[in-house]
């Protein structure tokens, strides 16, 4: 029977020590098991993405009912920044525009007020956000998708004041989080066979050798355990020669 709060690859390895008649302990050959299939499970999963979100001025007095509906779209906000453009900076975020007849009334607009920058992650994020926010004539989003960000807080008297802005694409996105949190640290994801190949050749083999331990050990908490064989096993921690005591408390 499976113990309360037990984590799903716990259960599913003790499963597999009742598999085929061996109820004493797992190997190795039961534990590569449980491991490949919660390796395949999550793998189906979408990767985890990052796109920009602005709350441009007139967007700013409806703040509280646009961060409820990007909440409830299951969004994370990773970071989140009040600012106030120059024109200057307006111009160099929007330099790809330079030159259309409307560059100089978009610079004036986005640098009239204060406007909300927002790092959002979650799978798929660029493609999601741009569906919520609708598309960017706000009397199109207003007659034909109504429930969007732009159909319901866009200006109808101008497409520009359409409320809100979302990278069109991943380039794009990292772009544009980099123009407003440059602290930020942006890795490239690996999806497909790279992820697969990556989990198989640095993840895998020391996950399975805990796993194997933690079949033999059979510790009361086994979470609290594994966390703490990774950490002491952790083939890519820094090897140093600082010695650490650790004084009870």
């Amino acid at each position: 029977m499976d113990q309360p709060n037990m984590p799903d690859y716990v259960k599913s390895l003790d499963r597999s020590r009742h598999h085929a008649g061996h109820t004493e302990e797992c190997g190795p050959c039961e534990c590569a098991k449980a491991l490949e299939d919660l390796v395949d499970d999550h793998g189906r999963q979408d990767m985890e993405e990052k796109t920009l979100a602005l709350i441009k001025p007139e967007g700013v007095p409806h703040l509280k009912e646009i961060l409820q509906t990007i909440k409830d779209e299951g969004f994370d906000i990773i970071q989140r920044r009040k600012v106030f453009l120059t024109p200057e900076q307006a111009s160099e975020l929007y330099k790809d525009h330079y030159g259309q007849a409307y560059f100089p009334l978009l610079i004036s607009h986005i640098s009239s007020g204060p406007i909300y920058a927002l790092c959002l992650s979650k799978p798929n994020a660029v493609k999601e956000w741009k569906r919520i926010i609708g598309p960017r004539s706000v009397k199109e989003a207003i007659r034909e998708y109504p429930d969007t960000l732009r159909g319901r807080f866009g200006d109808p008297s101008e497409d520009m004041l359409n409320a809100v802005h979302g990278s069109d694409s991943r380039a794009e996105a990292e772009k544009e989080i980099h123009f407003f949190f440059p602290e930020m640290i942006l890795e490239p994801l690996l999806t497909g066979d790279k992820c697969t190949d990556y989990l198989a050749d640095n993840v895998n083999p020391t996950l399975l050798e805990g796993l194997s331990e933690l079949c033999k050990q059979k510790p009361v908490d086994p979470i609290v355990w594994l966390a703490d064989w990774l950490l002491t096993n952790n083939p890519n921690k820094p090897k140093t020669n600082e010695v650490i005591t650790r004084v009870p408390t």
